[in-house]
Order: structure tokens, then sequence, then C-alpha cells
């Protein structure tokens, strides 16, 4: 468990909204590549849905896994916000805490992008 410390720095803060970023940039990019060459890929639409809902899942594993980590470098939530003090602590579980908060941002913006793959059933010429 050693090694889970030395993830937790400042850039755990970004790890959740950078893979909602990637998540988002990867299904919009395969739908309008799929939906432009259309007749030159060997896939259905239903198998462009499943595989980017394989990688939905991926995306939100790892949300999950930020959000973990962010919770436990919060203190598991004993300690109420705000964590405004000028202590290494207080900066620790600040840090910790808005992670967690963008973690949770961003699960909810992947389900969101994700909405769309349920309602379209094929390209639109």
């Amino acid at each position: 468990m050693r090694w889970i410390k030395e993830i937790e720095t400042f850039w755990t803060l970004f790890t959740a909204p950078t893979v909602w970023a990637l998540h988002f940039l990867v299904c919009y990019v395969a739908v309008a590549v799929y939906c432009a060459k259309q007749g030159a890929l060997a896939m259905s639409f239903e198998t462009m849905r499943w595989l980017l809902g394989g990688i939905t899942v991926a995306a939100l594993a790892v949300i999950v896994l930020s959000a973990w980590l962010a919770w436990r470098q919060w203190g598991f939530g004993t300690e109420v916000p705000p964590h405004d003090a000028p202590t290494q602590d207080d900066r620790r579980k600040f840090q910790g805490f808005a992670t967690l908060l963008l973690s949770g941002l961003s699960f909810v913006s992947v389900l969101y992008v994700t909405v769309p793959l349920f309602f379209i059933g094929a390209c639109q010429s």
C-alpha cells in the first residue's frame, strides 16, 4: 500500500477531469469517423456502441479509483471542511476533498456523454 501514498500528489486533482475529457473526445470522434466512413469500416453501429460502452466502463473505473484515493487522502471524511489552515495536513485534506468533488462531477459527466449511445439508432445522412 506504500505506492498509494506516492500517487496522492497534486496531479491526482486532474485525473478524473482528464479521464472525462479523453472519454468525451474518444466517443465523439469515434462516432464521427464511423459515420463519415460508414461503408469503409467492417463493423456495425452496434459493435461501435459496445466498444464505446467498454471504454465508458473503463473510464468510470478509473474515476472511481481516483475518488477512492481522494477519499483516503481526505481522511475518509472524518473532518468537515473547510480545510483552510496553513498546515500540510489541511492542504492534503483540502486537495483530497476537491479531488473527490471533481471525481463525482466527472463520473456524472461521463454518464451524460454516454446517454446518446442509447438513443441513436444509426448514423443519420
